[in-house]
């Protein structure tokens, strides 16, 4: 290997410093462009390559070595985002005579189908809760609030008594990119939360609690971790065998809804989806259920 072509490393330093001073690019995602180039860096010298020696073969390579070492989907796209703008910049500065990276194609992203529980299992799950004690009644109230409103985690920790709307019968909560956005509650949850704000919050109330709905024995806010665990041990003394965690209804009511013939568009709103494409997995989940129904009842299927 020729001095010329020899890959001492110094260009992975001269990178991270443009990255950081004229891209402003955050630390943790310095981190990771450095894996990636110290990893190619290594592949490169046990092949015996130079920098001038890769060319997009070389590179599709190093992105298959990579794949065969469980690298998933996702991680190889970040990795080949990564080549594309280091080898951009080699050959904007002039180090390179061409871009090896241009062409790359990075792979396309696992369509990863939400987990869902059956409406049966949904049923089971909330009706096994006593509510006649503080702790059923909250805890019922917000199983309900996660199946039959589709709340996620954050906004059913942040949701305030002055947010709720019992008489319009709805909920204002505050989302993703802090937006806000009106979340109306069926029957069952309404029911559900009137109960524990008659009931349950009381007996929860201390002297220095605020305006959180769900409260903890101490009276402060239930934290996301510990909502987490109620949801987890009232799913086991249900006895559900399929692991139940609070995006697991999310998602089951966005399913649930989508099954029972909703539009998308609304379903969209109602979970507070900034993007369509985001929503459009749950048709992937229903698309899934037909041809299973298909598949076991027909008698060509």
């Amino acid at each position: 290997m020729s001095e010329r072509t020899h890959w001492r490393g110094h260009e992975i330093e001269e990178f991270l410093l443009f990255v950081a001073t004229e891209r402003g690019l955050s630390t943790a995602y310095q981190l990771s462009i450095r894996q990636t180039l110290e990893a190619l860096r290594h592949w490169c010298q046990q092949a015996g390559h130079g920098l001038e020696d890769l060319g997009t073969d070389e590179l599709s390579r190093f992105l298959t070595q990579r794949k065969s070492e469980s690298l998933g989907a996702s991680s190889l796209r970040i990795t080949a985002v990564h080549l594309k703008i280091f080898f951009r910049w080699l050959a904007g500065k002039g180090r390179l005579a061409m871009d090896p990276a241009e062409p790359l194609r990075a792979p396309k992203p696992e369509q990863l189908l939400p987990e869902t529980l059956h409406a049966a299992d949904c049923k089971q799950l909330l009706e096994s809760i006593d509510a006649k004690e503080p702790l059923g009644a909250r805890d019922r109230a917000i199983l309900e609030l996660f199946y039959s409103s589709g709340l996620r985690l954050s906004e059913l920790c942040s949701a305030r008594l002055e947010h709720i709307d019992m008489e319009e019968k709805f909920l204002r909560i505050t989302g993703k990119g802090n937006k806000t956005r009106i979340v109306p509650l069926g029957g069952c949850a309404r029911q559900a939360l009137e109960h524990y704000l008659s009931l349950g919050r009381p007996a929860l109330v201390k002297r220095r609690t605020g305006s959180t709905v769900f409260l903890s024995v101490r009276g402060a806010a239930l934290s996301p971790e510990r909502v987490r665990e109620i949801v987890k041990q009232r799913a086991a003394q249900a006895g559900l065998d399929q692991r139940v965690y609070p995006h697991l209804l999310r998602h089951s009511f966005a399913t649930h809804l989508l099954e029972g013939g909703a539009d998308l568009r609304v379903i969209q709103e109602l979970l507070g989806h900034a993007d369509i494409a985001t929503t459009q997995i749950y048709t992937h989940v229903d698309q899934k259920r037909l041809k299973q129904v298909h598949k076991s009842f027909h008698p060509r299927g």
